[in-house]
């Protein structure tokens, strides 16, 4: 089964982008993934196509219209039954390793960018769509997200990465970031590679890089080690009830 992307935007000439090289271009090519744009303004009801209009209640900015953004969501779920619609918002929750692991597990999104001030709040009260963000940050549209959201669903499809092993020791796989990497040269301006690196002892690297994994996280993103640590005692906990259980 392909994996499906359908962007819905107002800038379809921004796709495949990026996408189209590397190893998402290679894989696009090879038909590992399918890519679909739709142009939001086709799904305007004036001759001037509109999308957008002033804001209720007065501000700055303009919004995207929700009979407009239903009319495209329609369409795309119609030719892609089954797909989650995902809409990129700054408001949204964030974007997680494994959430991105569930998508790329299924058979594809539809993914909806926004732009102006943002979208009708009624599209969300009238469309199923799960709202994501990639940040806390603000971008010019909801593009640039969904460039990354696909990139890190397409790199996942079976076939995409030369090594079944190259997604699964990376930041964010087991709740830590990433450990260090280094190749050579062993020495490179008085610095060296770790004596233990060097040592051939794969029981001794995997531990060495199983606590960098865990020191880097701590001192670095102390919210991720917060979660690692609460998920480690929620499983022996649960480790420990079940040894206790067969017990009986």
């Amino acid at each position: 089964m392909t994996f499906s992307a359908t962007v819905l935007t107002l800038y379809p000439e921004m796709f495949p982008g990026p996408l189209g090289i590397s190893l998402a271009g290679r894989a696009l090519g090879e038909g590992k993934w399918a890519l679909d744009t739709v142009q939001i303004r086709d799904f305007a009801i004036d001759k001037h196509r509109t999308v957008d209009d002033t804001p209720a209640g007065g501000g700055a900015g303009m919004v995207l219209r929700v009979d407009v953004l239903a009319a495209a969501v329609d369409h795309a779920v119609a030719a892609h039954p089954g797909c989650p619609v995902i809409a990129m918002t700054p408001r949204g929750r964030p974007l997680t390793q494994a959430r991105v692991r569930e998508l790329a597990d299924g058979p594809g999104v539809i993914v909806l960018c926004g732009r102006f001030e943002g979208f009708d709040e009624r599209i969300f009260e009238g469309r199923t769509i799960e709202e994501v963000s990639v940040g806390d940050i603000v971008l010019s549209g909801g593009e640039p997200a969904a460039l990354m959201l696909l990139d890190a669903c397409i790199r996942l499809l079976p076939g995409v990465m030369g090594a079944a092993s190259s997604g699964t020791e990376e930041s964010f796989e087991n709740g830590l970031l990433e450990y260090p990497h280094y190749t050579r040269p062993q020495e490179w301006e008085g610095r060296t590679i770790p004596e233990v690196l060097r040592s051939g002892d794969h029981a001794k690297i995997a531990a060495w890089r199983k606590q960098q994994a865990e020191d880097h996280t701590r001192l670095r993103r102390p919210d991720l080690w917060e979660r690692h640590k609460g998920a480690r005692v929620q499983s022996a906990s649960g480790a420990r009830q079940e040894t206790k259980d067969q017990g009986q």
